[in-house]
């Protein structure tokens, strides 16, 4: 029983320490437009700050998150169906409530990802039925047609398939037993990005700007569009491989119980991923109007931004989780999935 509770503990901390680091990364891809953030330079620290989040962010953490979706799917379900509950309907009432969240929080945040989520999660449901084998080969080959598109998007949901595929392994359940596999996968992602990183570094486009709409918008030329092209479908393929690279780095790490106990405040921040993905909209549009930042911050400004949004949240997650079970928009999500309101807060060590 006692080894059980370990590898139950082991699974749940490194999930959402894996959560918790995706929510990291996305944050500073996603400040950029929220503050309308400056063009840099070239060869300010601006511009440096840019090529980094090209090369090592961007198209990355948004794999890393959109495939947990997958994984946390299958767990979901499994546990309706131990508990013997109707797991469909749970889940078609769990999409809708992400459904309306992620509709609210679009008005704020366009480029947000839980309204995607909630309509690709309707048609991930009846891939539960198929094999484990089978569902991880059509993830995969969904997710290289996606990636000779360059349209990034689409993506969610082979991401989906794939998570949902680890998770019907059982990867994140026994992941020493699944260390051999885990390791070789590193070492093939860490070869393929390094050779991916150089091939995007050749496709870089003259002048590239990351809002891209705006450079077609003022008429690109036939050549440089294609360019543009060849570009967004090297990073988005390339950001599929370092993704992996970085969940198999980290999956090996959290297995070092010095590293577990380090890393625990990361474990926290994921834990409450729906709380701090929103919050961090909530933060950064905050920012924005108290200090009137909109389209006067650069690159270099917008990071620290996010240093200290990982501090407040990693900190109020840490806090919040001591006294309660779950995060307040986790507890709302849970309480309209199952239509019950389960007390929160979490019971002292002394009660009886």
């Amino acid at each position: 029983m006692n080894t059980t509770l370990a590898a139950t503990n082991q699974r749940i901390h490194t999930l959402d320490a894996v959560r918790g680091f995706a929510l990291m990364g996305i944050v500073l891809v996603n400040i950029l437009p929220l503050l309308q953030t400056q063009n840099p330079l070239p060869g300010s620290p601006d511009a440096w700050m840019y090529y980094f989040l090209n090369f090592a962010v961007e198209s990355r953490f948004f794999v890393i998150f959109s495939f947990l979706f997958g994984v946390g799917f299958h767990l979901f379900i499994s546990r309706a169906k131990a508990k013997g509950a109707n797991s469909t309907a749970l889940f078609i009432r769990r999409l809708i409530v992400l459904l309306i969240l992620g509709f609210v929080h679009k008005q704020f945040h366009p480029g947000e990802a839980l309204f995607i989520y909630a309509i690709f999660g309707f048609l991930l449901m009846p891939f539960y039925r198929l094999q484990a084998r089978t569902n991880l080969l059509v993830g995969l080959i969904l997710a290289l047609l996606v990636c000779a598109t360059g349209f990034k998007p689409l993506l969610v949901l082979p991401l989906f398939i794939m998570g949902l595929a680890v998770g019907q392994y059982g990867v994140f359940q026994n992941i020493e037993g699944f260390m051999p596999v885990i390791k070789k996968i590193q070492g093939v992602t860490l070869l393929l990005s390094l050779i991916g990183l150089y091939v995007q570094y050749l496709l870089i486009p003259a002048n590239m700007d990351l809002s891209y709409a705006i450079i077609v918008d003022e008429g690109i030329s036939e050549s440089a569009l294609q360019q543009l092209t060849y570009y967004t479908i090297a990073i988005t393929s390339v950001g599929l491989v370092m993704a992996t690279f970085y969940t198999t780095t980290l999956m090996r790490l959290l297995q070092n119980r010095t590293a577990q106990a380090l890393l625990s405040p990361l474990a926290a921040y994921g834990r409450m991923a729906l709380t701090n993905y929103v919050g961090q909209t909530v933060l950064i549009l905050g920012a924005g109007y108290l200090f009137d930042l909109y389209g006067k911050v650069g690159y270099v400004q917008t990071t620290l931004i996010c240093l200290v949004i990982y501090v407040v949240q990693i900190a109020f997650s840490s806090i919040w989780l001591s006294v309660y079970k779950m995060g307040p928009l986790e507890w709302v999500w849970r309480a309209f999935t199952y239509m019950s309101f389960s007390p929160m807060r979490r019971e002292r060590s002394g009660a009886r």
